[in-house]
């Protein structure tokens, strides 16, 4: 299906990460890779090199799958909803430890749950098999 709402997802949200992942790197000169804390993306999101090579590999896999399938699209939606969904949680208990590798801050949280219940519910959501009525 060329108009899947899965694969449309995927596309805009590969390109928009992929985009963001570069950006990332403008601000995070001098930072360490896996520093505690970053420079600031738009002023307000918090980036170390670590978290712009996640976005660009994250923005690399959804774009694919837009381009590929509804299936695969679907499939990575789903995972990447779900591993946001998982970030955007823990996020808010690693903010200000050394465990914070990413340099999340609050407002990275929000992004990533917002990003975790679109993928999620577009990849659970959309495209489902149809049933079969029995009598």
């Amino acid at each position: 299906m060329r108009n899947s709402p899965n694969r449309i997802v995927a596309t805009v949200f590969g390109a928009v990460y992929l985009l963001v992942g570069l950006l990332g790197f403008a601000v995070t000169g001098g930072v360490g890779f896996l520093a505690t804390e970053g420079g600031m993306l738009l002023g307000i999101f918090q980036v170390n090199p670590a978290h712009d090579v996640a976005h660009l590999l994250i923005g690399a896999a959804l774009l694919i799958a837009g381009l590929m399938t509804a299936a695969a699209s679907k499939i990575v939606n789903t995972v990447v909803g779900g591993a946001y969904l998982l970030l955007g949680i823990v996020g808010f208990f690693l903010t200000g430890t050394a465990a914070n590798i990413l340099a999340l801050n609050t407002a990275d949280h929000f992004l990533h749950l917002a990003s975790a219940i679109v993928l999620l519910g577009v990849g659970l959501g959309a495209e489902r098999p149809a049933r079969v009525a029995t009598a």
